[in-house]
């Protein structure tokens, strides 16, 4: 009788894991549970629908840096499959991967689809079966077989059993683990944006600035990168990556804090010394004409009102306190935060199973053998930029390398 191995989750990782593990033994039983109706819905909306797939990002010291929780553990990890392995799975199976100036890997086809597409195709060639809306509620272990309750009350058993089933917001959604002898960290969410309902900078919807410097007031959190401005707030890569590194701290202040916004992404003293030739030159012309900084206009706009500078004044009429108001608030201008905003589709959570628990060779329970976890479910999360992804990718194919060998 054949072994069986049975994947909980549909999504990246637990499809990596599936179509490896199945390419590797195909005298290996595979099964998927997915509690949804559908599968792979983070990679479908990933990347505005193009699926970041992985970043560019070889050197492995620079890679690590990219994980605000669980770089000591990748370290490992990423020596079985890395970024360069991913690029080349993919390749492998027809899809080429093209790198944009930022160094984030998406499809040539700038289509999340195509790489959807390519893990079905894989797990029907491979004969990998999918059980939609299966929720496992519990999961035993006697003697060398795992038993999994579903929600309707169906028993399975497995030889193998991974755990890719992202994460979850409340420590006791871990609870059918945690049963296992897991310890489970504490969860939080990460990358997400900063709301600023009493700011009236939410009226320049969709003004982006594309070098701005973010810091978290009061603490040593700061990133810089674009930023884009919503209806509820402050979004774009900067936010989102400080978001992913103060996830913890951020949590604990109920998310009520100020940020320290250089809309020029220079030090306000390089800004004083280059003031007065900008002044002399730009002196016969209106404040509120195309500005100097690259800045777009509407934002400009803005902050002229803020420090109650007339636009329609010269730059050389412009009276020294209000120039330096102007100088302050385009290098230090202070925002209030309260609250946040996250999207279903590509939340991200730190927490869950501590790594000290999980073999980074194998990704194998130290607790439960046959036991595997991959992905979101683990305590580890990286900033945006495909840097999740590609811990899904890694984990699950070492998963899959494992249980092949077992």
């Amino acid at each position: 009788m054949s072994k069986k191995l049975i994947v909980i989750g549909g999504g990246a990782a637990g499809f990596f894991c599936a179509v490896n593990a199945a390419q590797a033994r195909p005298d290996l039983s595979v099964r998927i549970l997915e509690k949804q109706s559908k599968v792979l819905q983070k990679v479908k909306v990933s990347g505005g629908g193009r699926c970041n797939v992985t970043n560019a990002c070889f050197q492995p010291a620079e890679l690590l840096k990219k994980y605000p929780r669980g770089k000591n553990f990748l370290k490992k990890a990423f020596s079985y499959f890395s970024t360069k392995d991913t690029i080349a799975w993919f390749q492998q199976r027809g899809v080429a991967l093209i790198t944009e100036p930022d160094g984030r890997m998406f499809p040539a086809s700038n289509s999340s689809q195509t790489i959807i597409d390519c893990l079905l195709n894989e797990a029907t060639k491979d004969g990998v079966s999918l059980t939609l809306n299966a929720e496992v509620v519990q999961v035993e272990k006697k003697a060398d077989q795992f038993y999994l309750t579903l929600k309707n009350a169906e028993i399975i058993t497995a030889d193998y059993l991974f755990v890719a089933s992202g994460g979850f917001p409340k420590s006791e959604q871990y609870a059918w683990l945690a049963s296992l002898g897991h310890t489970i960290e504490q969860p939080s969410p990460s990358l997400f944006t900063f709301n600023t309902p009493s700011s009236s900078l939410k009226e320049l919807m969709g003004v982006v600035v594309e070098n701005a410097i973010v810091k978290i007031e009061g603490s040593k959190l700061t990133e810089q990168g674009p930023v884009l401005i919503t209806h509820w707030g402050l979004s774009g890569p900067a936010i989102l990556r400080l978001s992913a590194w103060g996830a913890r701290e951020l949590q604990e202040s109920s998310y009520h804090f100020k940020v320290i916004v250089n809309w020029l992404g220079q030090p306000e003293s390089d800004i004083r010394d280059r003031w007065s030739p900008i002044r002399i030159r730009q002196g016969a012309n209106r404040l509120d004409a195309k500005n100097p900084f690259g800045l777009p206009n509407r934002l400009w706009d803005y902050l002229l009102k803020e420090c109650s500078i007339n636009g329609q004044i010269k730059w050389s009429e412009l009276p020294g306190k209000e120039q330096n108001k102007l100088i302050h608030i385009l290098t230090t201008h202070l925002i209030t935060v309260e609250g946040k905003t996250t999207f279903k589709e590509e939340f991200v959570t730190c927490g869950g199973i501590s790594l000290a628990e999980i073999e980074p060779s194998t990704m194998e329970s130290k607790l439960v053998k046959g036991l595997y976890f991959g992905g979101e479910i683990m305590d580890v999360d990286g900033i945006t930029g495909g840097f999740n992804f590609q811990h899904a990718w890694t984990s699950g194919f070492i998963a899959a390398s494992s249980v092949a060998k077992s």
